[in-house]
């Protein structure tokens, strides 16, 4: 099979330029080991890990594969520092970040030789990184699953590779090779695909919630502020509408009920929610009801993605999900995703003609 080499592959030591990105109760060891082991990169999602449990997701991942993988961390997260360590102590290879982080943790992650991929949202975040020494970006466009915001990947790539010196990985709206030739002739240095992935045989979410994703088109998905506060694309399911729906009062109730549940699940003390909040409100624009709604999310997505509860969960979903139609494994769609980009490139390419593709004197 032909290979596509760029800075992504270059830097991260793997054979493909494709990103699995670190998806909450998606990205664990099973999708993250079955992704590398196809060549590709997977991330871990640590957000809704303790540390214990962090510790325990890399070494399965090792033991799995001795190929190359990261993990996705939250800089704004008060235990930031020791999942820092985490990495460096079983010699990960990419830290990936959801906010930027602190120049200081960049430089500690760089001297252990680890790659540091923030993802952004706009050309400004882009450019503060680049300057405290990222190694990479990954820019997510409006089209994508979870978080997002209103700039379509289109128009917020070029943005951000016109803004940078460092490669750029591109996300939201990626599921083929087609998408993959795209942002590679955009000046892209690979892509990240998240709903394509959580939409293989090797995703641990049960079978019938997959089954569930495949049912919906283009317009299947919608953006919402009402789940935690946020911009969240999620599948318009009839829990969803009913989140759109309800009122002021009933949401704050189920807000401080998902909190304690949250609470109990992680363990985390009461000093160490309040420290994130804190932080979180400092580091966004969120405000104190937002962060609070905040804690909806991860008991949300668990109930949709892990329990498979889809009357009262959320299923995080980008609007490729309108586009895909079957289940393969991360080798097949790997591998098929790169034949395609390489025969697309080959067609781009030859449409030049003879003329124009020789050398100037």
């Amino acid at each position: 099979m032909s290979r596509l080499r760029t800075p992504l592959t270059e830097l991260t030591g793997v054979e493909h330029p494709i990103v699995q990105t670190g998806m909450g109760w998606v990205a664990g060891p099973r999708l993250v080991s079955a992704t590398a082991k196809a060549g590709a990169l997977g991330i871990l999602a640590s957000a809704t890990m303790s540390v214990d449990e962090l510790e325990k997701a890399i070494l399965e991942v090792q033991e799995r594969t001795d190929r190359p993988f990261g993990v996705n961390l939250r800089a704004d997260a008060g235990d930031a520092g020791q999942r820092v360590d985490l990495l460096i102590r079983h010699g990960v290879k990419v830290a990936s970040f959801a906010l930027a982080p602190k120049p200081e943790l960049i430089a500690k992650l760089k001297e252990h030789g680890i790659v540091v991929m923030p993802s952004v949202g706009a050309a400004k975040h882009a450019r503060k990184v680049a300057s405290w020494g990222a190694d990479l970006v990954m820019v997510q466009g409006g089209e994508g699953g979870g978080h997002t915001g209103p700039v379509p990947t289109t128009l917020l790539l070029p943005s951000v590779l016109d803004a940078v010196d460092i490669p750029v990985v591109a996300a939201g709206g990626f599921f083929d090779g087609r998408g993959l030739a795209a942002a590679l002739s955009y000046g892209a240095a690979g892509i990240g695909m998240g709903t394509r992935f959580l939409l293989t045989s090797d995703s641990a979410v049960p079978d019938p919630v997959k089954r569930q994703y495949l049912e919906f088109g283009l317009t299947g998905t919608v953006v919402t502020t009402k789940a935690d506060g946020m911009p969240h694309r999620l599948l318009r399911t009839p829990f969803v509408e009913s989140l759109e729906s309800g009122n002021r009062l009933r949401r704050a109730t189920s807000t401080v009920g998902r909190t304690l549940a949250y609470k109990r699940m992680s363990g985390a003390s009461w000093r160490s929610l309040l420290a994130d909040g804190w932080a979180m409100t400092r580091g966004s624009d969120r405000s104190w009801a937002q962060t609070m709604q905040a804690a909806n999310t991860p008991m949300l997505l668990r109930a949709g993605l892990v329990e498979g509860d889809t009357s009262a969960g959320m299923l995080a979903s980008g609007q490729v999900v309108g586009m895909i139609e079957d289940l393969p494994s991360c080798a097949e769609l790997v591998n098929r995703t790169i034949a395609d980009a390489v025969a697309h490139l080959t067609a781009a390419h030859g449409a030049l003609g003879g003329d124009a593709q020789k050398s100037p004197a």
